[in-house]
């Protein structure tokens, strides 16, 4: 009998001969398996994505070199996808035969993307469509997800690579961009590029150079200019009107792994003297001199998140952000944002140009630090957190930019802007003889307004932060920006100092000014409200409660009723339509009649009427001044009107 040594060696000299003999075979039909994992592809990309895929020619060059010729993916009754003349690259056999290929390097001649969208639909639409899970209720862990497909895409990524005459075309109802590569190569981790981008009439050559090694996950890459002008994006402007620019980007890849079921994706994004420029976003191209995002993002199986590790600078600003969607139980997002200790100096000279236009040549000393925490929960959307504090330090203002928020203190010139037009002059102090200080103009209207429009004024330092919760809920819930939170503090320096532009840039400048305004008592509540009534639009050219009270009812501010004063705090947030809250009778329509019963009972409620405040009030309001030629009658109107001028004075 053989010995088990004997029995062991005969089956290890078997086991070699089998695998000898598989190799030899899998060497001699190497060109068969090829052409069958071909066929494959073929019948996968017609039955699953309706496409016709072509190889002409494939063959095996040496024991591991395999070359491609002429292949074309046409999706059915559309243009076609992908188009190359010859691909020649090295794989093992073995990852061939299991599918798991990894390229170790790769040559690309005469070929082309092409993404076409028109009247019949898009040649790409096939390969967006989701498959299907084997289970509807399945939960799906997407960092493992993400991991696994994303290492895919890398693994296809060569160690080294060398294209020629490749180009990604792209024609979205007929916008035309050509991004054309002459050459391409990558070799020993090295990356040197130049790109040829041409869009209508724009043309530019961009280079890219770096780090690249796809087996470790790592990447350093420059992009910029061949000359030295800004690399400007294409395709964006034609399709959003938005115009965007920069002189040169780095895009870093430092870590990209699976801890924990948590994908790590670590890295750093930065870019030199970037423009954007849309007239959403400010009226002037905005520029950022430097910016940079040192980047954690973090990836689990209900969540996707940027680490408070992470950190981005603006020229001299430096944050510290942390945000996050979740959906473990509810679908939650959280923002926070950290400003540390700063110069208030270094904050005004690093706000990005174009954006901050009225801050321009302000002068500050001090310092301050800041914090935001906003989480909102869409199935509870009123439980809002929404905190930001800003903490001063000797802050101080020394000289005012081009918004001079101490005029508000004396006597000025208030011009409006209408549709970008600037208005006739109104002086707003004494020396308008239709200005009126405070203590003229009725208590009724000052506490009627106050309630519709700020009932906080005298108590908030600028926001009423319950209202700016409501705001953002509301917001989000329509998914546009259909309710604001303006107080009255934020209606007066948007009047005096700003324009009525819904921009970005508008907005922004509007809280920070507020905030100066209100936390460095550079006016009184009482001066604010004072040139607040004499500012505001009350109707068609009609501007401060003095040529109001004249316009509507030939009376001056001090005389006016309530019902007059209610009526007056209605037309507030329109004034120009004043008009349709009556009827062809010149009485109030049942809507404004209502609106006034509520503000009424809203305001016996709070203190602010007695009972005896509405004796009379049943009584219909009468529009005995100009205003009166902007409404319609049925019957010819025979009460005798004075001339516009000669309610008030414009001098």
């Amino acid at each position: 009998m053989r010995s088990k040594k004997q029995k062991f060696f005969l089956f290890l000299k078997t086991l070699i001969v089998f695998l000898l003999f598989s190799l030899a075979g899998i060497y001699f039909f190497r060109d068969v398996l090829l052409l069958k994992v071909i066929g494959k592809a073929t019948s996968k990309f017609e039955t699953d994505y309706n496409c016709n895929f072509s190889v002409q020619k494939a063959h095996f060059d040496g024991i591991s070199s395999i070359e491609l010729n002429n292949i074309v993916l046409v999706p059915k009754e559309t243009d076609t996808l992908f188009s190359v003349e010859k691909i020649k690259t090295k794989i093992n056999l073995f990852q061939l035969i299991t599918g798991d290929i990894q390229l170790q390097n790769l040559e690309v001649k005469n070929g082309f993307i092409q993404l076409v969208k028109n009247e019949k639909g898009r040649n790409f639409d096939a390969f967006l469509k989701r498959e299907k899970s084997d289970d509807a209720n399945e939960k799906r862990n997407y960092a493992k997800l993400a991991y696994r497909l994303l290492s895919k895409v890398l693994n296809l990524v060569p160690t080294e690579m060398q294209l020629e005459n490749i180009s990604l075309r792209m024609d979205d109802l007929g916008i035309k961009v050509t991004m054309h590569l002459p050459e391409l190569q990558l070799k020993n981790h090295q990356l040197q590029t130049n790109i040829n981008v041409t869009e209508s009439e724009f043309s530019q050559k961009w280079n890219i150079s770096g780090f690249v090694d796809p087996r470790a996950k790592k990447a350093d890459v420059r992009i910029y200019n061949n000359d030295t002008s800004k690399i400007q994006l294409p395709y964006i402007y034609k399709r959003f009107g938005f115009k965007a620019g920069f002189k040169n980007v780095r895009l870093k890849l430092d870590k990209f792994d699976l801890e924990s079921d948590k994908l790590h994706l670590d890295g750093l994004v930065s870019v030199e003297d970037f423009t954007i420029n849309h007239p959403k976003i400010a009226k002037k191209e905005v520029l950022i001199k430097t910016a940079s995002f040192d980047y954690r993002f973090l990836l689990g199986s209900d969540f996707v998140s940027i680490d408070s590790t992470s950190s981005a600078q603006i020229n001299s600003i430096k944050l510290q952000p942390f945000a996050e969607y979740n959906t473990e139980e509810d679908t939650i997002y959280k923002l926070k944002i950290l400003i540390p200790k700063m110069k208030a100096q270094d904050f005004i000279s690093s706000l990005p140009e174009g954006l901050f236009t009225h801050f321009t040549g302000m002068e500050t000393e001090g310092n301050f630090d800041y914090k935001l925490n906003f989480k909102y929960n869409k199935n509870k959307p009123y439980a809002l957190v929404f905190n930001s504090n800003l903490n001063k330090e000797n802050l101080k203002i020394l000289r005012y930019g081009e918004a001079n928020l101490n005029k508000l203190n004396g006597e000025f010139v208030y011009r409006a802007i209408e549709n970008n037009v600037l208005q006739r002059p109104v002086l707003v102090g004494d020396s308008n003889p239709n200005f009126t200080p405070l203590e003229l103009i009725s208590p009724y209207l000052q506490k009627c307004v106050l309630t519709s429009e700020d009932p906080s004024f005298f108590s908030h330092h600028g926001f009423i932060n319950e209202a700016f919760k409501q705001s953002i809920t509301k917001n989000i819930r329509t998914k546009k920006f259909s309710r604001g939170a303006s107080t009255i503090s934020m209606q007066l320096v948007k009047n005096v100092f700003l324009t009525r532009e819904k921009t970005l840039s508008r907005k922004l400048e509007e809280i920070l000014l507020v905030y100066l305004l209100e936390n460095n008592r550079i006016a009184s509540k009482e001066r604010m409200l004072e040139v607040y009534f004499n500012v505001i639009e009350w109707g068609p050219n009609v501007y401060g409660i003095g040529e109001a009270s004249a316009f509507y009812f030939k009376k001056k501010p001090i005389d006016l009723t309530l019902k007059e004063c209610l009526f007056l705090a209605s037309i507030v947030p329109k004034p120009k339509k004043f008009m349709y809250q009556f009827d062809d009778q010149g009485k109030l329509k049942s809507f404004a009649n209502k609106h006034e019963e509520f503000m009424s009972k809203l305001m016996l409620r709070r203190g602010l009427l007695t009972p005896e405040d509405t004796i009379g009030q049943q009584i219909p309001i009468s529009i005995s001044g100009r205003a009166r030629t902007h409404m319609k009658f049925k019957v010819q109107d025979s009460i005798a009107v004075d001339s516009l001028f000669t309610d008030f004075d414009f001098n």
